[in-house]
């Protein structure tokens, strides 16, 4: 029985060697991922980088989804001075570019030929060649042949100067009033906004009448009143009040000669304005 038992559980000596090379088999493959672990190094992402390549295909997307609006939407015939704000939205332009365009023309601006768009701060190049072909501006009449009078012309005859739109209007009046009138309309230089180049635009439609002016009386005149003259500053007003007070009315401008901080440039503005009953 003892040696059935041996002779039943003893292995050849090939049988050995295979039950080896099985063992050794089954230890590589259990080792083979720790080994794999320690030869090789898992590359780490770059969170930074991946978030800009993802901000930088959402961008390209917007604006493939942005040139797909503007190719589909429909196109029509405007003249830009007159196009409300709604039109130019229906064309494509932004609210703010809408606003930006608004502002210009209110301020006096015109748009002449289509390349004047250019002249709009954020109006980009593809706005502006998408929009050319459909510029249609009407042929600008004839400037009337009644000049308009600048000391006597309300708002509304102001606007009806080319270039003069109702911000530029409010600021003549408004200098109008503090100056007492203009004797030449080579003042109109000295408003707010109107450069050389405006100046020459609406030079030829206007007309001073310099028997439309409010004289002062620079014997009565208070403090206060004659403060409101732009030809003179704080200090200047000051003096002719305490010299008047010092040395008795003004007979004339020559009596001024003596304020040392009022030279003769400042003397041939005022003198228009001056009456001394």
């Amino acid at each position: 029985m003892k040696a059935q038992f041996k002779n039943h559980i003893s292995l050849t000596k090939k049988e050995w060697n295979g039950m080896v090379v099985l063992l050794l088999l089954i230890a590589s493959a259990l080792a083979a991922p720790y080994v794999y672990q320690c030869f090789s190094k898992d590359t780490t992402i770059n969170v930074t980088e991946f978030k800009s390549n993802i901000a930088a295909l959402n961008n390209a997307g917007r604006k493939s989804l942005n040139s797909l609006k503007m190719s589909r939407t429909p196109l029509f015939k405007f003249n830009p001075n007159t196009a409300a704000a709604a039109d130019w939205q229906k064309l494509g332009i932004t609210t703010k570019q809408a606003e930006t365009i608004k502002n210009y023309i209110t301020k006096g601006g015109r748009f002449r030929k289509a390349d004047d768009l250019k002249k709009i701060y954020g109006l980009t190049t593809s706005d502006y060649e998408r929009l050319a072909p459909y510029v249609v501006i009407p042929e600008e009449k004839a400037p009337p042949t009644a000049l308009v009078e600048l000391n006597s012309a309300d708002s509304a005859g102001l606007t009806s100067v080319e270039g003069v739109g109702p911000a530029f209007a409010k600021r003549i009046i408004y200098y109008r009033e503090r100056l007492g009138g203009f004797v030449a309309k080579e003042q109109l230089k000295e408003v707010y906004g109107i450069d050389e180049l405006k100046y020459k635009e609406i030079a030829g439609q206007v007309r001073v009448d310099a028997a439309n002016i409010r004289k002062l009386n620079i014997n009565t005149i208070s403090f206060d009143k004659l403060r409101l003259m732009p030809y003179l500053n704080y200090k200047q007003v000051n003096a002719i009040i305490e010299y008047r007070k010092q040395h008795g009315d003004y007979a004339s401008i020559s009596d001024m000669e003596n304020i040392a901080i009022i030279d003769a440039g400042i003397l041939r503005k005022i003198e228009p304005y001056l009456i001394y009953r």
